[in-house]
């Protein structure tokens, strides 16, 4: 759980929800996903006990109905409010400030991803018109499919461009990367010994 919602906080949060006016469980979920602007939601096991356990200390009470539990702030409820209300005003500040830090990372993510984006896609655009140019040059104005060293060459950069893509995620073991250039080292052997 977020820290904003140590030490009974949370419990207090619920009664201010709850003093704007009945709400099932859900509701309260969904409400305050929408305070942390999605970040964070409490579960369901996280709410029903806190507010049993309110019930049981005469802060709410609950009407059933289609099914669902509607829980009511009790007068009891509205005193611990008005007594924790300097609390109450700390939590917000609390809130806004961890939600505004949220913001601040999930922009700084999105600032450094959309970089990286830009990055890739001026490389993937270099190395197009690079591979553009060998084969435009090879073709020497030719369709293609009839030349095979030009069909050969775009392959080859087209070959040469995923395989850098594919190490650059990330996603490949020590092991694995000297495994494939075991491979590629074979297929340069294998390419000599043709010309032999």
């Amino acid at each position: 759980m977020t820290a904003v919602f140590s030490h009974g906080r949370l419990r207090l949060y619920l009664l201010k929800l709850l003093d704007d006016g009945p709400k099932h469980g859900y509701e309260l979920i969904r409400l305050l996903a929408d305070r942390f602007h999605g970040t964070y939601a409490p579960s369901a096991g996280t709410i029903y006990p806190r507010l049993a356990r309110m019930e049981s200390e005469g802060l709410v009470t609950h009407a059933a109905a289609g099914g669902r539990k509607t829980y009511s702030i009790t007068d009891d409820g509205r005193s611990e409010l008005r007594q924790r209300a300097g609390e109450l005003d700390a939590l917000e500040k609390d809130i806004n400030a961890s939600v505004a830090d949220l913001a601040a990372e999930i922009q700084a993510e999105v600032h450094g991803s959309a970089r990286d984006l830009k990055r890739e896609l001026k490389e993937a655009a270099r190395q197009t018109r690079r591979g553009t140019w060998v084969v435009d040059v090879q073709l020497g104005g030719r369709p293609p499919g009839t030349d095979p060293q030009a069909d050969f060459d775009r392959r080859l950069v087209a070959f040469s461009d995923e395989v850098r893509a594919l190490v650059r995620r990330g996603r490949f073991s020590d092991d694995q990367l000297r495994t494939a250039s075991r491979l590629l080292d074979g297929v340069l052997d294998g390419l000599r010994r043709m010309q032999r």
